[in-house]
């Protein structure tokens, strides 16, 4: 539809507006009731149709309108009433009685025990076997001193060693008594303790060096006038093992401790088959000292221990000055440490 046809459509209806007010408002002024007159009473009526047939202005100017249909309006049916609430009962309400036990919170069951949490041992066991040569195998089990170290006694010998990641260590040990007790000591005071009897004692006899520390000592036995380098020099480069005791074919070294580890107790065990030896002879033995970076210059401290048949142990304590550092390599030599053993065949 175009601008223009919606204007005029407009407009006609805006006249037709206006028509119906002003006719409206004429036939008020007619139906004006004369003073002291009542008025009345008009059927009321309603107009059905909006055509503006019929609609225009007269020459004067005023808006005619023509085939004006009135017609009486049809009865309209009031909406239903809406619900009303019920009225309450005439009679009370009946009351119940306040029951104090409802009231109370019901017993409850007994709760769940809770599992102790498990506890990880911490016993220290100490085993102690004999074995050939008169050497005792230990089995330390600690299960709660991982990779820890300790110290084992026995006799006056001590040396340090080390528990494995399970907390257990291995050591084979010569006896020095028959009755030999050996204990197993951590830092802390905790340990174990454990005694085997070696019969077999009697039969070998052992010098014993221990130290401290980083010192170099070494024992050394020259086995029926063996020379250095020969099968009869013994020491911890020629260490043999005890099997060549047992069968009476000469000595063997047992080292103890830790290697490089600082402040280390460490011992040197030179063990012969005294009662047991295949030929007779001489045995030399001394206790040498390599001049290293970490001994030179100072005094090491050392202490000696013989142990001979069912004899009493014999214990000697050392003090050695090391030479200078510019000594390096050097090795020092005490020949009269122990007493030259001399064997003589039964």
């Amino acid at each position: 539809m175009s601008k223009a046809t919606r204007y005029i459509t407009a407009g006609g209806t805006l006249f037709c507006a206006l028509g119906i007010g002003f006719l409206m408002q004429m036939n008020a002024q007619q139906n004006k009731p004369e003073p002291g007159l009542a008025p009345e009473p008009v059927e009321s009526s309603v107009i059905t149709g909006t055509s503006t047939q019929g609609a225009g202005l007269t020459n004067d100017g005023r808006f005619q309108i023509s085939d004006i249909q009135l017609t009486a309006a049809d009865g309209v049916t009031p909406p239903k009433a809406a619900p009303q609430p019920q009225r309450l009962p005439d009679q009370p309400l009946a009351r119940t009685a306040f029951d104090d036990a409802a009231a109370s919170e019901a017993p409850v069951g007994d709760l769940p025990r809770e599992e102790p949490a498990p506890e990880f041992s911490c016993d220290f066991e100490l085993t102690a076997t004999p074995t050939a040569a008169a050497m005792v195998e230990l089995e330390l089990k600690a299960p709660c001193m991982v990779n820890e170290r300790f110290t084992l006694h026995h006799n006056g010998l001590m040396f340090t060693s080390v528990t494995d990641d399970a907390g257990t260590s291995h050591m084979t040990v010569p006896a020095l008594a028959e009755n030999a007790i050996f204990i197993a000591a951590f830092p802390d005071g905790d340990g174990a303790v454990a005694n085997a009897v070696v019969s077999s004692v009697e039969y070998y006899d052992r010098y014993v060096v221990q130290w401290q520390g980083q010192s170099g000592l070494q024992v050394h036995a020259l086995e029926y006038g063996a020379d250095y380098g020969d099968t009869g020099h013994v020491w911890a480069g020629a260490a043999r093992d005890m099997g060549t005791a047992a069968r009476g074919e000469g000595g063997f070294i047992t080292r103890l401790g830790p290697t490089g580890m600082d402040s280390a107790r460490m011992a040197e065990v030179y063990t012969f088959p005294t009662m047991t030896a295949q030929q007779d002879g001489e045995i030399d033995l001394s206790l040498e000292a390599e001049v290293t970076r970490a001994n030179c210059g100072r005094d090491i401290e050392a202490q000696s221990l013989r142990i001979s048949g069912t004899e009493a142990p014999e214990a000697s304590d050392l003090v050695l000055a090391m030479p200078e550092c510019d000594a390096v390599g050097d090795y020092l030599v005490l020949k009269n440490m122990f007493n030259n053993l001399k064997i003589a065949q039964n």
